[in-house]
């Protein structure tokens, strides 16, 4: 069964205590509409920082009440498709992103997208990859707003949220409460400006509840393997929790020792940025499809 949630639907933060915008059933299809990150403020270029209401930033939509899906279950949702709008937005200035510190004015930049491209300018055209920024369930304990990440999901702001990934989450609260927004035309690792090419979209997604399995952090699932998504203050502490996540999920199937599995995944394994300029920064830890074939490892239903 296929839904639609309009984009009227949304939250600011992601709280066990908000009402559900729809409930489904595991195994069903949501067709969700979504504002951009500015909850589409920013018409043109001559923007100014004051004139945007920044208490309206990060709108997701929802929440999703999943039927069955109980505290200590997995929500698993598939990326079946993205479509993104004609055109997409991006900004910085002083205070803003990594670079913000030299920044004396903010800048709007308005992008657009045409014949699969971002039009930077009249000398360079991006490729389209259309991914979701904020998507995550309800968190286990206070409100978190829905431009912050964590365990439950959230801010991530990590590039292979795309079309054809599965990802996983920790389920905290009866129906897991999913949101998802903050979509991008295109983002670079790291988002290091503070916007990616912000744009609304329409994203279809398949929701299916793991029973009797637990995760702390939200994982991925692609082509390309696993990857472990862990936000914490510093990259160093989300990196360390991310390869040992994939460590101690994996390993048992393997039957290899503590120390081969280290080895391992210090000869295939990759660790990634995802963003570094949320309240949290968000470390990746990718295992390649190859590795998991080799042993047999299967997780979470994977075929």
């Amino acid at each position: 069964m296929t839904n639609h949630l309009a984009k009227e639907n949304f939250i600011y933060a992601m709280d066990q205590a908000n009402e559900p915008a729809m409930k489904v059933k595991s195994g069903d299809q949501i067709v969700v509409d979504t504002y951009d990150c500015f909850e589409n403020q920013i018409e043109s270029e001559d923007t100014a920082f004051d004139s945007i209401d920044w208490s309206k930033v990060n709108p997701a939509t929802g929440p999703i009440f999943v039927e069955g899906a109980q505290k200590g279950d997995i929500l698993k949702v598939r990326i079946d498709d993205i479509e993104i709008g004609d055109r997409g937005v991006m900004v910085t200035g002083p205070g803003l992103g990594v670079m913000g510190h030299r920044m004396e004015n903010f800048e709007v930049k308005m992008i657009p997208v045409r014949d699969g491209k971002a039009i930077f300018d009249d000398k360079l055209s991006i490729p389209l990859n259309p991914m979701i920024g904020v998507i995550g369930v309800a968190p286990e304990e206070d409100s978190i707003s829905c431009g912050t990440p964590g365990a439950h999901g959230g801010n991530m702001d990590t590039k292979e949220v795309t079309t054809g990934a599965t990802l996983y989450f920790p389920v905290f609260h009866e129906g897991g409460l999913l949101s998802l927004g903050d979509l991008h035309a295109a983002m670079g690792d790291g988002e290091v400006s503070v916007s990616g090419i912000e744009i609304p979209a329409t994203v279809k997604i398949t929701v299916k509840v793991v029973k009797k399995q637990s995760i702390t952090y939200p994982f991925l699932e692609n082509e390309a393997g696993l990857t472990a998504l862990v936000s914490k203050e510093t990259l160093d502490e989300a990196a360390d929790t991310a390869v040992e996540l994939m460590i101690d999920l994996i390993r048992p199937q393997t039957g290899l020792s503590l120390s081969e599995m280290t080895m391992l995944m210090s000869a295939a394994g990759q660790v990634q940025v995802g963003q570094i300029v949320d309240p949290l920064k968000t470390a990746k830890f990718h295992v390649p499809m190859y590795v998991l074939e080799a042993y047999g490892v299967e997780v979470w239903g994977r075929s």
